[in-house]
């Protein structure tokens, strides 16, 4: 991985302004076009260090930064094929509101999916096939009851991953996708019942949100995931 210069620094802060940014539906497009010159930093750094083609024991995310930025994308490619599949075919009765709102969680989804994309380069690991059979996209309370579920799992994951970065400039886009997951899960929280925004079932005593390690996470990713994902090379609290 290589070091990043102070004007490497500069762009990097450039280009996660993206992932932070109030999407407009119809300005989308602009912003996911827009960063290919501070992501191929990171792809320098990343080079080859992962081959992530499939094998008996499913897709390798692999080690290090590489294998966690690659975690990341693995969430960010369900949680985009999720919010895509919600926009394509709403619920019965939806309002124009909650359209509105689910299409802009879409766009953040897919603007983190394609970061992590480009940033990996040839690191990054083949598209995920997702299976989302057990979900009735046509019932309201099916739909948010998923979208929670998932980012719950999303914020835990980031969180739990942290302490698992060594990059400096990693743990700070992880630290603002994460801050985005967090108020797409406080929405869709209120949108279920108003007020459960940050109830005790993901904030402890402390005011601490909840952490979950890489391997907990995957284990209930992988239920609609029909690819196997490989995490086994992932670092750890204790390595």
């Amino acid at each position: 991985m290589k070091n990043f210069q102070p004007e490497d620094q500069e762009l990097l802060h450039k280009e996660s302004g993206i992932l932070t940014a109030s999407l407009q539906r119809r300005s989308f497009l602009q912003y996911a076009g827009a960063g290919a010159a501070g992501i191929a930093l990171i792809a320098a750094g990343c080079k080859k260090d992962n081959q992530n083609t499939g094998n008996s024991a499913g897709v390798n995310l692999g080690s290090g930064d590489v294998g966690i930025l690659n975690y990341a994308y693995a969430l960010e490619q369900l949680e985009a094929a999720f919010y895509t599949a919600v926009v394509q075919s709403p619920y019965s009765g939806i309002s124009a509101y909650e359209l509105g709102l689910l299409t802009d969680i879409r766009d953040h989804e897919i603007a983190h999916r394609e970061f992590f994309k480009k940033a990996l380069g040839a690191s990054a690991i083949i598209g995920l096939t997702v299976d989302f059979t057990s979900i009735n996209f046509s019932v309201r309370q099916n739909v948010l009851a998923t979208a929670k579920a998932f980012e719950d799992l999303g914020v835990s994951a980031y969180n739990g991953a942290g302490n698992l970065i060594k990059s400096a400039d990693y743990l700070l886009l992880a630290g603002k996708i994460v801050s985005v997951e967090a108020r797409h899960a406080a929405l869709i929280r209120d949108l279920i019942s108003d007020g459960t925004f940050a109830d005790s079932t993901v904030i402890d005593l402390n005011g601490l949100d909840a952490a979950r390690a890489p391997k907990d996470v995957l284990a209930i990713a992988q239920t609609y995931v029909k690819t196997t994902i490989n995490g086994s090379n992932l670092p750890t609290a204790t390595s």
